[in-house]
């Protein structure tokens, strides 16, 4: 017991450190974002795990010199770097498709594709712990979605064409994803307009109030300096009507999100594709982060690539996304780079509260895998990047040619070993939190 005790603090003493390292500025700067952050965290494992990447990293970081499947290219791809069960959603891409695949780029970042694929198979344990699943029915999981992953990297690296291998749309998705889909389509842009604002004078203004923060004159002008120099960052393809960024209104914003607690962010209103009311568009500026998985890839190449984490977070979903947001874009504001997006009125996340059938869990997990897959190939040779100029799908269907038996073994061996990591850690973390022991709150 002793033995046990004496594990468990300096665990204990480890996550403290990581958190320090990794949130010990913004906490510094907002406590109360993260009494917010760290309730939420506290509230199940699964909440913990998914505030976590920079605990996650830290531990898997070992593996970097060298492991399983990486080489000096499959080492080096661009990856979601927060790719968890719940980051996968609906979104309108640019050819106003309605496109469901995984979402949140923030943590985005070029590094060794495993990683990814670990993310993921711990927080399905995770889920299918929450779900009473046995160890063998999570195993038989991981195994699906190492399947899927598996079958849809080969089918890309030799040659698929796009209607053998077609994203998850309103035509193609099944089961949960054509759900999520179905209440994307549901939504409209006057509703989330109707939420966040109000007509007064004949034009539309944000509505006070509902965690919205008036600016004074100074914070205004700079935001609004900070816009002028994001519009030169968008693709030429965006800006076919200038009126459409005439702005409006603007208001600021606090963090408020698992992810974002502490970081300043700002909505801005503008005038969208036509003068009715209606089409008017919502974008947010927030302060770009540094992605928990930088900290752990010494590459200088990668490093000096960015201009800052607003201009990475961009680059990545550029890279990471097919037909992003065409409202994407990034900018500097007092000296932090911001990240620029459409607050979109069709976004929808992957509700698993009601995914309790085992077959049904499988087939959501497949799907997923193959998302992952797909993902993971559109961000290389085709793309325009330097940083990683090679096929990623045929690197990544080689290395796992060469060991096929092995590929859902290392997967399921780590699902297990690190849900349970998890677990204890989210104990470990309510334990020094309800006892006062993270500094400075």
């Amino acid at each position: 017991m002793p033995n046990q005790q004496t594990q468990a603090e300096q665990r204990g003493e480890h996550i403290l450190a990581v958190f320090d390292t990794a949130f010990g500025e913004l906490l510094a700067a907002d406590p109360a974002a993260f009494r917010v952050k760290f309730r939420k965290m506290a509230a199940s494992a699964f909440a913990f795990y998914r505030g976590t990447a920079c605990l996650f990293y830290s531990d898997v970081e070992r593996e970097r010199a060298g492991g399983p499947y990486l080489d000096d290219r499959t080492s080096r791809v661009w990856i979601h770097g927060d790719l968890h069960a719940e980051n996968f959603g609906t979104y309108m891409d640019a050819n106003g498709r309605l496109i469901f695949n995984v979402n949140d780029f923030d943590e985005a970042y070029v590094g060794p594709f495993t990683w990814d694929l670990k993310r993921f198979a711990a927080s399905v344990a995770l889920i299918g712990y929450t779900k009473a699943l046995s160890d063998e029915k999570i195993s038989e999981l991981v195994r699906t979605y190492a399947g899927a992953y598996r079958e849809r990297v080969h089918a890309l690296a030799t040659g698929a064409k796009n209607d053998e291998v077609p994203p998850f749309t309103l035509e193609t998705a099944e089961g949960p994803l054509l759900d999520a889909l179905r209440d994307a389509r549901s939504l409209t842009r006057f509703g989330l307009l109707d939420s966040m604002t109000e007509i007064r004078d004949f034009e539309r203004r944000f509505t006070a109030g509902g965690g919205s923060i008036e600016l004074d004159a100074a914070t205004r002008y700079k935001v609004l300096a900070a816009f002028d120099g994001y519009l030169e960052t968008l693709p030429e393809s965006s800006l076919s009507r200038p009126d459409s960024y005439r702005v409006k209104d603007v208001v600021g914003r606090r963090g408020i999100g698992i992810g974002s607690a502490g970081l300043p962010s700002y909505n801005i209103l503008l005038e969208g594709n036509s003068d009715a009311l209606e089409n008017d568009v919502v974008i947010y500026m927030k302060q770009g982060q540094t992605p928990a998985v930088s900290r752990h890839i010494t590459d200088e190449q990668v490093r000096s690539y960015f201009q800052h984490e607003g201009h990475r977070t961009v680059i990545s979903q550029r890279a990471l996304q097919a037909h992003a947001d065409p409202w994407l874009g990034w900018t500097e504001l007092d000296g932090a780079g911001q990240l620029v997006a459409e607050v979109s009125p069709y976004a929808v996340d992957l509700d698993w509260s009601d995914i309790d059938d085992p077959a049904e869990i499988a087939a959501v997990v497949a799907d997923l895998g193959r998302a992952t897959a797909t993902m993971h190939a559109a961000a290389d040779d085709q793309s325009g990047h330097s940083l990683v100029p090679f096929s990623t799908e045929r690197a990544i269907d080689a290395v796992i040619a060469a060991d096929e038996d092995g590929f859902a073994d290392l997967l399921v061996d780590f699902a297990h070993s690190y849900g349970a990591r998890a677990r204890a850690d989210h104990q470990i973390f309510v334990d020094l939190f309800r006892n006062g022991r993270i500094p400075g709150l």
